[in-house]
């Protein structure tokens, strides 16, 4: 599969966008816990500008502080989930000093990775295509449904650039070393259902599905004992441990939900034979 990226033409901003509507990032929080972010600046597929960023470290902030989190979708609007960092910006700054450009590019990082630090679930809902830092920002993201048709890759060697945003972990964590360096390498792009059998995305469908599958299993999470779900979450990010860590770990967790009420509450719901009904207590 030599499959090259697309040379995209830039496009006019869109002149049908009201003034209301053009905040790159909407935020919408529903009654169960489930908050959705949306990159809303589908003429010119979502870029991640200094205007978008000053936005998702705000929200990033505020979804920290809020107690009734249960879950987060983030996902686009148009034909992009996320097309990356903007590189008119990035070039607006060649020629910077190089601890500036490092520093700079470190807190860009840090700031969109700051979604892995959330103490809830997080899943992808790659609507469309996802470039760059944006397929990094995918790839951070507990959980990935992605659109059959749209587009994944990591193209960085074909603008002259190294892969940022921790690409080179994230990838590999997701599809193995091997096939990291194949992607990384080649610059290469490839389908969502490509990415579903790599395992990059957990699942690919048709465009018009991917919102609504990524809803689904955040109101699953949601409906699930907010503490058990966080400590899982805390537990999985610890990477892979042995049996005896393993065991450790779960010896603590398990035991602090064993005295929840919504631990009670799971059993009595099981004897009664119904849905429980968690408070996070």
């Amino acid at each position: 599969m030599n499959e090259q990226p697309p040379l995209d033409e830039p496009t006019a901003p869109d002149a049908r966008t009201t003034p209301g509507d053009r905040e790159p990032l909407r935020i919408e929080h529903r009654p169960n816990g489930v908050t959705v972010l949306t990159f809303s600046r589908p003429a010119t597929r979502n870029p991640m500008t200094a205007r978008l960023t000053a936005q998702w470290r705000q929200a990033m902030r505020s979804l920290r502080r809020t107690p009734e989190l249960r879950a987060v979708v983030i996902t686009g609007t148009g034909p992009a989930f996320c097309s990356g960092a903007d590189l008119g910006e990035l070039a607006d700054r060649h020629g910077q000093d190089l601890p500036d450009a490092r520093d700079r590019l470190s807190d860009f990082y840090r700031t969109w990775l700051a979604v892995r630090d959330l103490p809830v679930p997080t899943v992808a809902a790659v609507n469309g295509h996802a470039v760059g830092a944006g397929l990094a920002l995918a790839l951070a993201c507990d959980l990935r449904y992605a659109a059959a048709e749209a587009r994944l890759g990591a193209p960085f060697v074909h603008l002259g650039l190294h892969p940022g945003m921790a690409t080179t972990a994230l990838l590999a964590e997701a599809v193995g070393p091997a096939r990291a360096r194949e992607l990384l390498l080649t610059g290469r792009l490839i389908s969502g259902a490509r990415a579903a059998a790599l395992g990059m995305v957990h699942e690919a469908l048709p465009a018009g599905q991917v919102l609504r599958a990524a809803l689904d299993t955040a109101d699953e999470i949601a409906a699930a004992a907010p503490l058990a779900v966080r400590l899982t979450k805390s537990g999985l990010a610890q990477g892979q441990l042995t049996v005896e860590q393993a065991l450790t770990w779960e010896g603590l967790a398990q035991a602090v939900t064993t005295t929840t009420d919504d631990f009670r509450e799971g059993v009595r719901a099981r004897r009664e034979r119904r849905r429980p009904r968690f408070t996070g207590a």
